[in-house]
């Protein structure tokens, strides 16, 4: 029997794995995702997998029952005989765990990584994980890809007049950086001190946004207490606009009101995650012909390193 493509979908990403589906050309494949009286999780494939090359599309931010669910599909997926068990995770959870940055804490992502591992996955795609490192966790091969393959062409759309990238922290330097160096642009910096995690007690800009229109570039959008603070002090140092560009939506606690109410002229994320609810400011670019493409050639065994180089997304 010759080896095909079953892509299946999670409770959290059904809505971007129905658009991979209809992109890559075959109908979803058949799953029950039911649960026992007391929440215990009971997935169930609904046809034949033997031999086939089945890819689990599931995002794992919270609740963790989404994590829970894709290494229960994996298992079955593996007991049932695939030929390769591909997890898709466009957003991979858990991730901004990944280094001990003081005594007795965890590294969630490694552990991550371990429980896919264990649970029997052969590879894994993604995109934009919260550290490049986090792949070397992995003992099974990451296809590690990267928004700036649409956020790239979409400012470059805009025709901004004068457009400065930014970093909205110290950490995010070297994204925003290959952005203004692809868009022959100048750099500014939002340096940041917390004292706990979503607290932000003071932020300094380092660099020159008068008269400019000024793009934040992150992974994520968790409370938007601190790229929201960012985007008001762009302004009141004399920007003409400011936007962002940031790949997971999680938009937590009262995130939505506060990108609302921000000086943001537009947000522009991707549908790694769903949101919870529209924003008049938020713009949604879909990753459907990005990971079908990756799934096609995974499948058929191409190259696609053309989605890790910028000179080739434009």
């Amino acid at each position: 029997m010759s080896t095909s493509v079953r892509i299946f979908s999670g409770s959290a990403s059904s809505y971007l794995s129905e658009k991979i589906a209809k992109e890559y050309g075959i109908p979803l494949g058949k799953v029950v995702l039911s649960k026992f009286k007391d929440g215990e999780l009971q997935p169930s494939f609904e046809e034949t997998l033997r031999g086939h090359d089945v890819f689990i599309v599931q995002s794992t931010f919270p609740p963790s029952d989404n994590l829970m669910e894709l290494l229960l599909l994996i298992d079955a997926a593996k007991r049932a005989s695939a030929n390769q068990v591909i997890a898709l995770i466009p957003y991979f959870g858990f991730a901004r765990q990944d280094r001990k940055d003081k005594p007795r804490v965890p590294i969630g992502a490694k552990l991550i990584a371990n429980l896919l591992v264990a649970a029997g996955v052969n590879r894994v795609i993604t995109m934009d994980l919260h550290a490049d490192q986090i792949q070397g966790f992995f003992d099974v091969p990451v296809d590690h890809l990267y928004a700036s393959s649409m956020f790239v062409p979409y400012i470059h759309n805009l025709n901004l007049p004068n457009l400065v990238m930014a970093s909205p922290d110290t950490g995010g330097t070297r994204r925003a950086a290959a952005y203004a160096k692809f868009l022959d642009c100048d750099l500014v910096i939002c340096y940041k001190q917390r004292s706990k995690a979503n607290q932000v007690d003071r932020m300094v800009l380092i660099g020159d946004v008068k008269n400019k229109d000024v793009v934040l570039v992150d992974d994520i959008i968790d409370t938007a207490g601190s790229i929201t603070k960012a985007a008001a002090m762009i302004m009141e140092n004399g920007a003409n606009s400011v936007r962002a560009a940031c790949t997971h939506p999680l938009f937590s606690a009262s995130a939505h009101e506060l990108i609302e109410s921000s000086m943001f002229d537009e947000v522009i994320v991707t549908d790694t995650i769903p949101l919870a609810k529209d924003n008049s400011k938020v713009t949604v670019l879909s990753t459907d012909k990005i990971f079908s493409d990756v799934i096609h050639k995974v499948h058929s065994h191409e190259s696609i390193s053309t989605h890790f180089r910028f000179p080739t997304i434009m």
